[in-house]
């Protein structure tokens, strides 16, 4: 398989999530949460990352670069998704709903904020949806993994 097909997988897959998280919350009401959006954004990152690869059809050097992008932010988004799930399976006694990330990021310096999401909130250890026995975190976890393994076989491509 060509690297420029398995970025083009990347994105499509991205896209989908993405989609799919919309669907959750808007036709499902599902509110997301401040580690959810990070993860969306670390959804949003790669797939871009990953649809500009696609586009330029990158050489080796290039798709070194492209790939270490999509790794470092797919890394980024697992380190979130590790973190709900914990919270999810050992979630805090006294659960506190904090701000919402937009206020958060408009009040707070980033700096702040960053903590702030990743302490979580009563918000974020509650288990809104499960498929198969996992968490919205948990399949993120998973996808975000796929990404990583998928953008180092696209760099090692000859």
């Amino acid at each position: 398989m060509k690297p420029r097909l398995l970025y083009l997988g990347i994105f499509l897959a991205c896209a989908g999530l993405i989609g799919f998280g919309l669907i959750l919350q808007h036709k499902m009401h599902l509110e997301p949460c401040p580690m959810c959006i990070m993860q969306r954004y670390a959804f949003v990152v790669a797939g871009l990352l990953a649809l500009l690869a696609f586009l330029v059809n990158p050489g080796k050097i290039l798709r070194f670069l492209f790939s270490l992008l999509i790794i470092v932010a797919s890394a980024a988004g697992a380190s979130v998704a590790v973190r709900q799930s914990w919270l999810q399976h050992f979630p805090p006694k006294v659960a506190e709903c904090g701000a919402d990330m937009e206020y958060m990021m408009r009040t707070f310096p980033l700096a702040e904020t960053l903590p702030k999401i990743f302490q979580g909130s009563g918000d974020c250890s509650k288990v809104h949806w499960k498929f198969i026995g996992l968490s919205i975190p948990e399949w993120a976890l998973l996808w975000f993994l796929a990404f990583v393994v998928v953008a180092w076989v696209a760099w090692r491509k000859k």
